[in-house]
């Protein structure tokens, strides 16, 4: 089968097309998927990269979001038939491991995963949009939805809005009846994100959003008339230097919400605002299997724009995770062997 493979860690040269790399072989509890499309996510970056603490098995074909068809099945499966529709959950819930990280993922033409792993995609769901949801659209689902207790009316800040995660969090803010504030880096993206929902936009390259957030809203303050300044709910899945900012910016009782540190896990802290402001600081891990269930419901009613950037084809998978890396999208990336 065709695939992209890397043999060690590096930069985008670790990247290697290999036009005839070893079909998997599926054994009882597997099933054979033909990819249809792959989407790719910061965390391939991090895969590519290394990642301290976590060992890769090289070589190694990365790809978390795996959407295609069944094209095989090993023994003591039941419920599923060879041309069913499946979307790959890319945890395995049951063994251990992670699609694209401790076990081949999508970006080949072929990919085994165990049969618990698969999820049904609607007649009405493409595998471009399928694929575009575990990781990102599932992340965003469960730190908004399941943990973040987003309520009508709350004011929240979404930090790297344009990316996979970000739009998702607009999308399901507004849907929450939020007000929504995104910051990101130019004032292209800043339009689109007003397309998909927006109130509120912060160009950060061009001012310090704490600063603005004050203009819109009001310096935070513990005591009198100003007791309700500030934002409900900042989202922040960047750290680094915006992990104190984004304190700065919450009322009294706010939340801080996080799934990721895509600019740096080791920031300086300041917990004095989080005890003088009585701030919640709430963590989420990823996704269930709910949440894609969930999600799938959300694209085919219509309640739910996957937005796809670009799509590209397997030759091109080296150049469309580096469009990544220089955060050069809006939304979604996908590969499509």
């Amino acid at each position: 089968m065709k695939a992209v493979v890397v043999h060690q860690h590096g930069g985008p040269e670790v990247m290697e097309f290999v036009p005839n790399f070893p079909d998997p072989e599926i054994g009882e509890g597997d099933v054979l998927v033909r990819v249809r499309a792959s989407s790719l996510n910061y965390h391939d970056v991090f895969t590519r990269r290394g990642m301290p603490g976590i060992k890769v098995p090289m070589p190694l074909i990365m790809g978390l979001d795996i959407a295609g068809e069944v094209a095989a099945i090993g023994s003591g499966i039941e419920g599923w038939s060879v041309g069913d529709r499946v979307l790959v959950d890319p945890i395995n819930r049951v063994e251990g491991g992670l699609m694209g990280e401790t076990m081949h993922g999508g970006l080949a033409e072929l990919c085994r995963a165990r049969a618990h792993q698969l999820v049904r995609i609607p007649d009405d769901v493409s595998f471009v949009d399928a694929a575009a949801l575990p990781v990102a659209y599932g992340t965003a689902h469960r730190m908004l939805v399941s943990k973040g207790d987003i309520r009508a009316g709350d004011k929240v800040m979404i930090l790297g809005a344009s990316g996979g995660v970000g739009v998702c969090c607009v999308q399901l803010a507004k849907q929450a009846g939020a007000e929504v504030v995104v910051c990101a880096s130019t004032e292209a993206k800043l339009a689109r994100l007003r397309d998909i929902g927006a109130d509120k936009l912060i160009n950060y390259s061009e001012s310090d959003f704490v600063q603005q957030v004050y203009a819109l809203y009001g310096k935070p303050s513990r005591r009198g008339a100003n007791i309700g300044n500030g934002l409900d709910v900042v989202v922040n899945f960047t750290g680094g230097d915006t992990w104190v900012k984004s304190m700065r910016c919450l009322k009294v009782g706010g939340r801080l919400l996080t799934c990721g540190a895509t600019a740096g896990y080791d920031p300086k802290e300041d917990i004095r605002f989080i005890w003088t402001f009585e701030l919640e600081i709430r963590g989420s891990n990823g996704w269930q299997r709910s949440d894609i269930e969930a999600l799938l419901q959300m694209v085919r009613q219509g309640r739910l724009k996957t937005l796809v950037e670009r799509t590209y084809p397997l030759t091109d998978a080296m150049q469309a995770l580096s469009v990544i890396e220089d955060r050069d999208v809006f939304g979604k990336i996908v590969v499509v062997p």
